[in-house]
């Protein structure tokens, strides 16, 4: 434990903020090219798992374009038995995917604690991760990389599959980094996967079937020392029936694992339905008690395509041996075996028929009576295993879960409700399939799985007003909208490369493949500054107010300007931003001069002086004028400053 609380406490992501989003917490589970950590997402606060590439995948442009694009497919993905994936994204280099919290454990977990699993568990739990396969393979995706650990069980039992996609992104690069992925996927890898890394939907069904053969016997079929070994077993040896380790194990469950693990993959089922009907229909023989089933033994076996001369007969017997056709599984014929002798050993020679001696007449009667014995039993047997135990499927499409329930019922048949799915013609609530299909064959007290309408798919527009636009298109993908049109607005509030506003609004009710309108901002709108040197204050105050800016002011004296008019501005060109500000200087026109002491002298010289220091002169005679023309005061008085060209009044006696 305290190694643990170490580790956890020295990495490095613990506690960063990647993306500017998720808060990343403990660390989960650490794999060859990924470490799992729990994180919050911060912008809406909800707990998510982060699945971070190890350091150097992010270096490599080749795989963080595939890893990528494959993350959007995956994304894509909507199936309860899907781990979703929310969101990705590069951190400066370090790639991660966002994906559902899922609180349990792992089916390695199951397997290391419970194997060898019942066979009907083991089918349990295959079932839901080849639902997950089989939306899968419909949507055109192959995981890859279907192993133990892929595969979650949550604290409530769901099951859910993991890591869509990232097992093609990453064997689309060569880098080293990935080694990892061979070492702990090997014991899983198909033998088209080994020998020409091709893959498709028959790839996915051997790894499930490797993953029931484990789940069946707590041991994988191959082992080696090395992981080129366990590939290389995986290409020449087949996989062993689980009864050799197990051997209460019916033998319809040994061919279904055979079937499914054939290394020629034309021998497979086509894709994971395929693979999960044949499931279904070994459940119901395990539900029915039964020890043996040759009619479903016989449909599941890998036909016989050759019989080789290395059989290793050396009694010079003909021998007759069943050749099995494919999903049907009816005997079509008898191939027969002919082994060329040469004293009791087989030849390397060309093959020759050993002829009996011609029968006694006595033994033909017995022959016959014998021949028809087994024709009556072989016809017996079929009527038994092929028609007399199996009805036909109802239509229970459209009813309530509990009508079907009842309509099957008087089929003498059962009903689960096996999934849920949307759907545009049949209401919430109603079902909208069956498996079998109506119609189809079902063994007499067999279970029909109901898939329940969830009515039409909808979803509600999530709040993407300030994210940036790329995560905005993110939070789409899961809820499958699309981003439409995108027009750019300059905005005072909202930084560049934000999203303003967006139609629908939020929380709209809106379908699947819905356009979302984005309203993205160019940031602040540039404002060019204009020149206001020369004009009046209040003409450039006006001005640059009107344009958005602040006006800062100042004043100074200036004999060439006149008072009250812009003197100099900074700046005075260039660009600038709503609420930025614009310095003034304004005149407060000549410098003060000092007022010159005119009392006591005459009228005219009073004038004289006032007029050549620049001053206007106004006279003013007394209350009590003599009539003596001598100045008794002055207004400014002597010693005061004034402008020159100012008025000074003087007044006289």
């Amino acid at each position: 434990m305290t190694d643990d609380v170490d580790t956890q406490v020295s990495d490095r992501l613990v506690g960063r903020v990647l993306d500017g989003r998720y808060r990343v917490g403990a660390r989960v589970a650490k794999g060859g090219m990924a470490t799992v950590y729990q994180a919050l997402d911060m912008r809406l606060d909800r707990t998510v798992a982060l699945k971070v590439m190890h350091d150097g995948l992010g270096d490599d442009a080749q795989f963080a374009r595939r890893f990528v694009a494959e993350a959007r497919a995956a994304a894509r993905l909507s199936h309860p038995n899907v781990v979703a994936v929310f969101d990705q994204g590069d951190d400066d280099g370090t790639l991660f995917l966002a994906m559902e919290y899922v609180p349990g454990r792992t089916l390695r977990d199951v397997i290391r604690e419970q194997a060898p699993l019942a066979p009907a568990r083991a089918l349990d739990l295959l079932a839901p991760i080849l639902s997950a396969l089989s939306a899968a393979h419909d949507a055109g995706i192959v995981h890859r990389d279907i192993k133990p650990e892929n595969v979650l069980i949550a604290d409530n039992g769901v099951v859910k599959v993991a890591d869509f996609g990232l097992a093609r992104a990453v064997s689309a690069t060569g880098n080293t980094a990935t080694q990892g992925l061979l070492m702990g996927t090997v014991s899983y890898l198909a033998p088209e996967l080994v020998t020409d890394g091709s893959a498709d939907a028959r790839s996915d069904v051997y790894s499930s079937g490797i993953l029931l053969y484990e789940m069946l016997t707590g041991n994988k079929p191959h082992s080696g020392d090395t992981p080129i070994q366990v590939a290389y077993a995986h290409v020449h040896a087949d996989v062993p029936a689980p009864s050799l380790e197990v051997p209460t194990i019916p033998p319809y469950v040994d061919a279904l694992v055979q079937r499914a693990t054939a290394r020629d993959r034309d021998l497979r089922p086509a894709d994971a339905r395929v693979l999960s009907r044949q499931v279904h229909r070994v459940r119901s023989a395990l539900e029915d008690g039964l020890p043996d089933d040759p009619e479903l033994t016989g449909d599941l076996t890998v036909p016989i395509q050759q019989i080789r001369q290395d059989s290793g007969y050396d009694d010079g017997y003909t021998r007759d041996v069943p050749t099995l056709a494919g999903e049907n599984g009816h005997v079509l014929r008898h191939d027969t075996i002919v082994v060329p002798v040469e004293r009791g050993r087989p030849t390397g020679g060309p093959a020759t028929r050993v002829q009996a001696p011609p029968p006694r007449r006595g033994r033909g009667l017995v022959a016959l009576v014998l021949i028809l014995a087994a024709a009556i039993g072989i016809g017996t047997a079929a009527w038994y295993y092929g028609i007399h135990r199996y009805t036909t499927t109802p239509n229970l499409v459209s009813m309530v879960p509990a009508v079907a329930a009842v309509e099957a019922e008087k089929a003498g048949l059962r009903t689960t409700l096996a999934n849920q799915d949307f759907s545009e013609n049949v209401p919430k609530g109603q079902v909208l399939s069956t498996d079998p299909a109506a119609g189809d064959r079902i063994r007499k007290n067999g279970e029909i799985g109901l898939t329940v309408s969830k009515g039409p798919e909808r979803y509600r527009v999530p709040q993407l007003a300030g994210l940036e636009l790329e995560a905005a298109k993110n939070a789409l993908a899961p809820i499958k909208l699309n981003a439409g049109q995108i027009v750019e607005q300059y905005n005072e509030t909202v930084p560049a490369g934000r999203v303003i506003a967006f139609s629908p609004k939020f929380d709209t009710v809106v379908k699947p493949g819905d356009a979302v309108n984005f309203v993205v901002s160019k940031g602040k709108k540039p404002i060019t500054v204009p020149d206001t040197t020369g004009k009046s204050y209040q003409d450039a105050n006006r001005q640059l107010r009107k344009l958005g800016l602040q006006v800062g002011r100042t004043e100074q004296y200036d004999e060439k300007v006149p008072e009250g008019n812009v003197i100099s501005q900074t700046p005075n060109t260039g660009t600038l931003f709503a609420k930025d500000k614009v310095q003034l200087v304004v005149s407060k026109g000549p410098p003060l001069q000092d007022v010159p002491d005119v009392k006591r002298k005459s009228l005219a010289d009073a004038q004289k002086i006032l007029t050549d220091a620049g001053f206007i002169v106004k006279v003013e005679k007394a209350p009590f004028n003599l009539g003596l023309n001598i100045v008794a005061a002055q207004n400014p008085g002597a010693g005061k400053k004034a402008q020159p060209g100012s008025t000074v009044v003087i007044t006289v006696l």
